[in-house]
Formats: C-alpha cells, sequence, structure tokens
C-alpha cells in the first residue's frame, strides 16, 4: 500500500470473470491519475474481494481512510440499502478508520455527459 489514504471503487460483481475487464481498467487509469493513492476494486457480490475483506486487508496495512465510489450508474438498491448496511458493520468492526463515500458514478453530470458523448458518437461510426 502507497499510503495510508485508499480509494476504493465498489462495483456490483458478476458470475462472469470477464466482466470485471473494465473496473480494472478504470483502477488502472485511476491509479495513473493517482500514483501517490492506492486504488483498489471491491465487489458487492460475487466476485472477490467483497468490500469487508477488503478492507480487513487495508486496515491490517495500516489504512486509515478510505474514499469508496460507488461504480454504479445510479443510486438504487445496492448503493441505497445494500452499501449503507456494510458501512454500518465496517464502522463497528474498524472505529479507527474513516470512511468517505461518493455519489454512484452515474449521478455524476460528467459521467453522463461522457457517455451521452459516446452514445451520439456511435451514430457516425461504420458498424
Amino acid at each position: 500500500m502507497n499510503n495510508q489514504k485508499v480509494l476504493v471503487l465498489f462495483a456490483h460483481g458478476a458470475r462472469d470473470p470477464r466482466w470485471a475487464q473494465p473496473f480494472e481498467r478504470l483502477q488502472t487509469l485511476a491509479q495513473a491519475q493517482q500514483p501517490d493513492i492506492t486504488v483498489r476494486l471491491a465487489f458487492l457480490e460475487l466476485m472477490e474481494p467483497r468490500l469487508p475483506a477488503l478492507t480487513a486487508e487495508l486496515v491490517a496495512a495500516g489504512c486509515e481512510q478510505m474514499h469508496i465510489v460507488p461504480v454504479f450508474l445510479g443510486q438504487g438498491g445496492h448503493v441505497l440499502r445494500d452499501l449503507p448496511l456494510i458501512l454500518d458493520e465496517l464502522r463497528v468492526a474498524y472505529p479507527g478508520l474513516s470512511v468517505k463515500v461518493s455519489d454512484a458514478v452515474g449521478e455524476s453530470p460528467a459521467v453522463l455527459t461522457a457517455i451521452a458523448d459516446y452514445c451520439v458518437q456511435t451514430l457516425h461510426t461504420n458498424m
């Protein structure tokens, strides 16, 4: 771990391991932009590491601050219900750990603009 602060990209998870590839690329891109911060992936279900296991690993390695970004298009049930329950458990288990959670990436105007730009650009490509 590069330091005591970690950026965690939190995704749903899937049975097919290929599903994680875009998230792994996202992790690589984020890490390249912030080489002094450790960037990790965690999953809600079906893939490893899940957020509780990753948090245990990070705390054991000296992590004191964890910033979680839900890599979901919207603030649906997993972000609004499941994630807060996990966070409550983590805060009890690791009272010295500072945890900050951002809105889901799909709530960002910049992200939505980038997706819209991509969608419109597909109209002008050869299919």
